[in-house]
């Protein structure tokens, strides 16, 4: 075998196994062959990684909700291509097996269903244009043609518009981390995540936008937040336990401290712990929250000592700590946006809404002051609120900031990227330009440079 050929068959071997930021799962499970796999074990499986994409860091340094203390490579855009291969290889894989199988129940064909559309979700709107008709078909195709990002979001609405209905609450859903077994939550679910991508559509194809919006508030959205539940042992901790066990790269940052200590906030206090030097000198309150100088160089970052800042804060970083994957909060200040863009329903009411279940969410009191103290006024209200509830799912917000354009956020005092601007998506790995060539190279041709500036397709203003 020549070099050329090993390099080839190496390298689409690696597309199979590459992980993206956590273990992916059983390696004992063969997803090729769902027959011999327990459609609970692959979907227990799976569904672990919903805690990677809540827990994840890189979009949580985009909208400056962290800052780095050591190396701040990633807060100053110095990584270009991120690599999806591992999304597809493990809980995609997983969850196309329970869909092909000819033995799992409605249940689980539908949780699967909805589950493939929120990684897909999170993945497209990510990177943009991805493999999607033609992925998860295994050794039939290593090299699947890219799906515009608009087919891709109407498929997976059409995908969580069908799956949805075909739950049985008599029968049963083993294996589910999530929901424990509750289908009805799951419809829920499918529903939200239905909601939030036709809102995320409200620029670039507003007709259809609200008809999908409409359609999933009609179908029942989630009355309760959906937290992934971690567990108090090292294999099912918080990702952000995990990240401090050795080391304390990240604090909450400065943009985050300032903004919400300006609006008297009392939610920071669950954000960040307080900064050691600002509890030994005796601050009280928000002056405990020392926010760490986002953006700048690895050498300024070393200069500041960690005792100056604060670090997240314990109700993320404990090891049992759950984390929100959508909330009510998140859906009440939609329904807000809904209402300002003439979709009915009222702002200020639902805005209220909004803040009032975010509080709650935190175990914060004092939201009826806040809100009189900063009340809806118009849509930059609303984008802010996004913001400050999203947290601490850097994907979610990194998403609505770009969407909407607010908070107004000043990129990296030291950015690396070539235009010194926030990204607005993730560059492809470089397998695919190796591996798959001509069907990225017809991607980048219709989306445009694979660049961290590209703006996505629904991403119009």
């Amino acid at each position: 075998m020549n070099n050329m050929k090993l390099k080839h068959y190496t390298l689409a071997f690696s597309l199979l196994l590459i992980g993206c930021e956590s273990d992916f799962g059983d390696m004992n499970v063969d997803p090729n062959n769902p027959s011999d796999a327990l459609p609970d074990l692959l979907l227990t499986s799976a569904l672990k990684d919903v805690s990677t994409v809540a827990g994840a860091v890189t979009g949580a340094l985009y909208v400056q909700y962290f800052a780095e203390t050591q190396y701040t490579e990633d807060s100053r855009y110095g990584t270009d291509q991120y690599d999806f291969t591992g999304w597809y290889s493990s809980p995609l894989n997983d969850l196309q097996a329970i869909i092909n199988s000819a033995t799992a129940t409605n249940n689980y064909k539908g949780a699967a269903r909805i589950a493939k559309a929120y990684f897909l979700h999170n993945l497209t709107d990510r990177w943009g244009m991805l493999p999607y008709s033609q992925a998860l078909l295994g050794a039939d195709n290593f090299q699947p043609a890219y799906d515009t990002q608009e087919a891709i979001y109407k498929g997976l609405i059409t995908d969580l518009t069908e799956a949805v209905t075909v739950f049985d609450a008599n029968s049963a859903l083993n294996g589910d981390i999530l929901f424990g077994g509750d289908v009805a939550r799951w419809a829920q679910w499918g529903n939200t995540i239905r909601m939030v991508m036709a809102l995320r559509l409200s620029d670039i194809d507003p007709s259809y936008a609200q008809t999908e919006y409409t359609a999933a508030i009609s179908a029942g959205v989630i009355d309760a937040d959906v937290m992934y539940a971690h567990l108090a042992e090292d294999a099912n901790a918080s990702p952000w336990y995990s990240r401090f066990i050795t080391r304390t790269d990240y604090a909450i940052s400065n943009t985050m401290d300032d903004a919400m200590t300006a609006k008297s906030d009392l939610r920071l206090l669950k954000y960040a712990d307080p900064a050691p030097d600002a509890e030994g000198a005796g601050a009280t309150g928000l002056d405990l929250i020392v926010g760490m100088t986002y953006g700048i160089s690895n050498g300024e970052a070393g200069d500041i000592p960690n005792q100056a800042v604060s670090f997240p804060g314990m109700a993320i970083r404990s090891q049992n700590s759950a984390l929100p994957v959508y909330t009510v909060a998140q859906v009440h200040l939609c329904k807000a946006e809904a209402s300002v863009l003439g979709w009915g329903g009222d702002a200020a009411t639902e805005y209220n809404s909004g803040v009032t279940a975010s509080f709650t969410q935190w175990g914060v009191d004092g939201s009826s002051d806040y809100i009189a103290a900063n009340p809806y006024v118009d849509i930059s209200s609303i984008a802010y609120e996004k913001w400050v509830a999203a947290f601490p799912s850097g994907y979610e917000a990194w998403a609505e900031w770009r969407r909407l354009d607010s908070p107004a956020l000043t990129p990296a005092i030291d950015a690396q990227n070539t235009s010194g601007e926030i990204p607005v998506r993730h560059a492809y790995p470089q397998t695919e330009s190796e591996l798959n060539a001509t069907n990225y190279n017809a991607a980048v041709a219709l989306q445009g440079a694979d660049i961290l500036d590209t703006k996505l397709w629904w991403d119009a203003n």
